[in-house]
């Protein structure tokens, strides 16, 4: 195991966080009480029960579902590998009805999003009322939207005029839900680059860059009004790239490391996603939201990048996934705040060949357009293609398929057009594989029975 200088490590945490590239009425909102964000331990019973009857849900997974390319399988053949793996969360950059219809009845949770070209038009009220029964209201209940995701990393785009729709528009999207009585199940939020912080280290120092104030403490408190959730999108690999000679790479890929010791909590860090996502809770209380609760609405690492993008391998993007899943399975939460349950977007279900930027933007996928791993997963039943009968909506048993991929048509011809660019801040997507949480719970219930005899 590697060695190194905890306090050039924190030096180079912030280096990385802080440079990453990067009105209606309020009457129905002002009703709403404030939501305490707390998730508490579950007890023993209600583990097994989860782990023996519903694997599926005993932990909170996600994946974020990129559409820029021209390649991709059609949503109807999607919905048994998302099945396959187990992922119980889905996150959109758009409201695509084709994704929408073929996911319904799967039970499946989607956060829908409203891109930041649309923010100006939501302003109005009307404009953000029709969105509402077009977008959400037309497709429940069969399919389950649960969230709006308003706007992806509108603060740190240094442009008064989008930021200053930003707020008007979550305002009124959720007015709109209000009006269709929909405010109950289904919640408005917006994501942020972790570069909205201007200080990040030690985690316990956490502050957003102090032109953001302002603007965050007015979205802060439409979350508290609300009771949604505070998004980050926050990835390691770009700290790890900036400075590969100070931040070891086991740090940022979740093996055993020596890690940092918090010298103001003494809380120590063996990993720099709980690092980032505690700045952001001390960064919260700072300026009096220690309650909001936060979630990762993307994370992940490429597969492939450019000659001077070090890290991006398929080896390496296998073990942050894979040891992100195991951590985000044990319920643990980060070091700050340990009964926290984590909610996290692995970035992404598929590499999209159409994504400007470098390699690495294209190469985020955990599988190929044609349905196979981009790397070793490890798990039965998502080393072949995925079933071309998408009408029973289960998954392909392991073993089963044949080796050869799935041949996909491209829906329509074309990409979706409601999915932003993601710069090379932003976050990618998470996922949840059936058979590692059943193995990992069980594995985990037979510790805590012995260690309490």
């Amino acid at each position: 195991m590697a060695t190194f200088n905890s306090h050039s490590l924190l030096h180079s945490l912030h280096i990385c966080f802080y440079h990453l590239p990067s009105s209606s009425s309020m009457s129905a909102m002002e009703s709403i009480n404030p939501i305490h964000c707390f998730s508490s331990a579950l007890l023993l019973p209600v583990v097994i029960i989860l782990v023996f009857s519903s694997p599926v849900m005993a932990t909170s997974i996600g994946v974020n579902y990129g559409q820029i390319a021209d390649n991709l399988p059609p949503p109807e053949k999607v919905v048994p590998l998302v099945k396959s793996m187990g992922a119980t969360r889905v996150k959109l950059y758009d409201a695509d009805p084709h994704v929408l219809k073929a996911f319904s009845n799967t039970g499946v949770e989607f956060i829908i999003s409203l891109g930041n070209e649309h923010l100006a038009d939501m302003k109005d009220p009307a404009k953000a009322q029709a969105w509402v029964k077009t977008n959400v209201q037309a497709y429940l209940p069969a399919t389950k939207i649960t969230c709006i995701a308003v706007g992806n990393e509108v603060l740190t785009f240094n442009d008064t005029s989008l930021s200053g729709n930003l707020l008007p528009a979550m305002e009124n999207v959720y007015v709109a839900l209000v009006n269709c009585n929909l405010d109950k199940q289904v919640s408005v939020t917006t994501a942020h680059s972790v570069a909205i912080l201007e200080t990040s280290y030690p985690p316990s120092a956490g502050a957003f860059r102090r032109d953001l104030v302002n603007c965050v403490t007015q979205v802060l408190d439409f979350h508290c009004k609300t009771g949604s959730p505070f998004l980050i999108n926050a990835y390691p690999y770009f700290a790890y790239k900036a400075d590969p000679k100070q931040v070891p790479l086991d740090f940022v890929l979740f093996q055993p490391n020596q890690g940092i010791v918090d010298p103001v909590t003494s809380l120590h860090y063996d990993n720099m996603l709980y690092a980032q996502i505690d700045a952001v809770h001390s960064a919260l209380a700072s300026i009096g939201y220690k309650n909001v609760c936060v979630q990762i609405s993307e994370t992940g690492w490429p597969s492939k990048g450019d000659a001077d993008e070090l890290g991006a391998t398929p080896d390496n993007a296998r073990k942050y996934n894979c040891n992100l899943i195991k951590l985000v399975s044990q319920k643990k939460g980060t070091p700050l705040k340990p009964n926290n349950n984590l909610n996290i977007y692995v970035f992404a279900l598929f590499n999209e060949n159409l994504k400007p930027g470098p390699t690495s933007e294209r190469n985020y996928g955990l599988f190929k357009p044609d349905g196979t791993p981009s790397y070793p997963l490890g798990f039965p039943g998502i080393n072949v293609g995925v079933s071309t009968n998408s009408s029973s909506g289960s998954s392909p048993a392991a073993g089963s398929g044949s080796s050869t991929p799935t041949t996909w048509s491209p829906q329509d011809g074309s990409s979706s057009s409601g999915y932003m660019s993601i710069t090379s801040d932003s976050g990618r997507v998470q996922f949840c594989l059936k058979t590692l949480i059943l193995q990992l719970h069980i594995v985990g219930l037979i510790s805590m029975l012995f260690s309490q005899l």
